[in-house]
């Protein structure tokens, strides 16, 4: 395949909405089976078992998705890398990045397994699992931490192809991984009645079909370009995915410990609270599947235009997907303040737990809004390189901002789900003005940067 080839595509000439929705409905797709591949576990568990395996199967995925976030967060520096060869028409970058990454990706998923197998009790203690819940918790994320190779693997993959500007691939093996979980979950939990530990179970069944899929289907769709790095060109490589890398794995890292400390708040007013803070979660990851999608292909698309010298073409991008993005944001502002409740009993029969999750989601509604244009950028950052300042402003954000204030406001007298769930939308509010600035200053180098040339 020829540089020329590479090269052509749309999201470096022509107009810029069409690919770039093209690119992205796919994510959102991807995104939505995600976002059912997990909150299936909880659907099936509320209806199936008890409060306890409920708040079992709420905290523990949460603990599971901190380790995940720092495997995606490493794939997004693999995909930015990738789709700024792509960009530049160097095929031969493209593989030297991907040839790190399968040996940076087996490191790192043998030692997160191994340290989750090690402080799986001490995890689950420090966020203050009620009695009720705590063997099933943590039964849950022992099993669930086997399957820890699995997830590096299928993001791992998945990132490569979003670097390529191919986003169906991927959609079609979580797709594979949404049916055989659904499949197992009604089999596991509804018939064999195994709790929490049956949605495990085919949790991580699922994971390993959905990469035993995306192998064969690269042997029948090979990759354009080779992966046989030279030895010296690996830890280059590496290296360069670790820059641009970890200041977004550390900082979805951190970002997601924020909202454990936060859940750990909640549990500490009870199973009820438990479970419907737990739900909340589960439903926050798809009714925020339209500006994370962006957040995605903007990164894509972002780095392979600035690979191809055009950071306009990049700027507009950006506006044009915030103005998508903030007319779904309506309809989900909308839906989650009158409507919490019809969405929560989706999750559970508890009629507790359902006012639980409603109170918080009604608090938290205002996010919504706010986060069309705070992804969006962010998405816009990652591809430009400025990964450093998205990890600053997420650490800011969480542990100066909503930890303090869900605290605060967890101590006031006749504290509850809403009056906690506040403390959401101001922190969004915080990082929205803490972005719009970065973008305001990335905006002025641009133009001296032109001046001056």
């Amino acid at each position: 395949m020829t540089n020329n080839d590479l090269t052509k595509n749309r999201f470096l000439a022509g107009p810029i909405l069409p690919p770039l929705l093209q690119f992205a409905f796919p994510l959102m797709l991807s995104q939505l089976l995600q976002a059912f591949y997990g909150g299936v576990d909880l659907m099936v568990v509320g209806q199936y078992s008890s409060t306890a395996s409920v708040s079992a199967v709420a905290t523990g995925s949460q603990i599971m998705q901190a380790l995940t976030v720092l495997i995606t967060g490493l794939t997004m520096g693999v995909t930015v890398l990738v789709g700024k060869a792509v960009g530049a028409g160097d095929p031969d970058a493209a593989g030297r990045v991907v040839a790190g990454q399968l040996r940076l990706f087996a490191l790192l998923a043998a030692a997160l397994t191994a340290g989750m197998l090690a402080f799986a009790p001490a995890i689950v203690q420090w966020m203050n699992v009620p009695a009720e819940a705590v063997p099933e918790t943590l039964r849950y994320v022992r099993i669930c931490s086997g399957g820890i190779l699995f997830i590096a693997a299928y993001n791992g993959i998945s990132g490569v192809f979003r670097g390529l500007g191919n986003s169906r691939s991927p959609f079609l093996f979580v797709l594979i991984a949404c049916l055989v979980n659904v499949a197992l979950d009604l089999v596991l939990v509804g018939g064999f009645g195994m709790n929490a530990s049956g949605a495990a179970l085919a949790t991580v069944i699922a994971q390993a079909s959905s990469v035993l899929f995306s192998l064969g289907y690269m042997r029948r769709h090979p990759l354009p370009f080779s992966v046989r790095g030279r030895r010296r060109d690996v830890p280059r490589a590496v290296g360069r995915i670790l820059r641009l890398g970890t200041p977004i794995a550390l900082q979805d890292f951190l970002t997601t410990i924020s909202f454990l400390i936060i859940t750990s708040i909640v549990n500490s007013l009870g199973l009820v609270a438990s479970a419907g803070v737990g739900i909340s979660e589960k439903l926050y990851v798809f009714l925020s599947i339209v500006p994370m999608s962006f957040m995605s292909a903007l990164s894509t698309f972002v780095a392979q235009n600035m690979g191809a010298g055009q950071p306009l073409r990049a700027r507009k991008a950006l506006f044009a997907a915030q103005k998508v993005s903030l007319c779904f944001g309506a309809v989900i502002f909308t839906l989650t303040f009158w409507g919490g409740g019809l969405l929560a009993a989706l999750f559970s029969r508890d009629a507790a737990v359902i006012e639980a999750a409603a109170l918080y989601m009604r608090g938290s509604a205002a996010e919504h809004l706010l986060n069309a244009f705070i992804y969006c950028m962010l998405g816009y950052f990652n591809g430009r390189e400025r990964t450093t300042f998205v990890m600053a402003q997420g650490l800011f954000t969480a542990f100066l901002v909503r930890i303090p204030l869900s605290y605060l406001l967890s101590r006031l007298p006749g504290a509850g789900m809403l009056t906690i769930s506040m403390a959401i939308p101001a922190t969004a509010l915080v990082s929205l003005v803490l972005c719009t600035g970065y973008l305001l200053l990335l905006r002025r180098r641009d133009g001296a940067a032109g001046a001056a040339d």
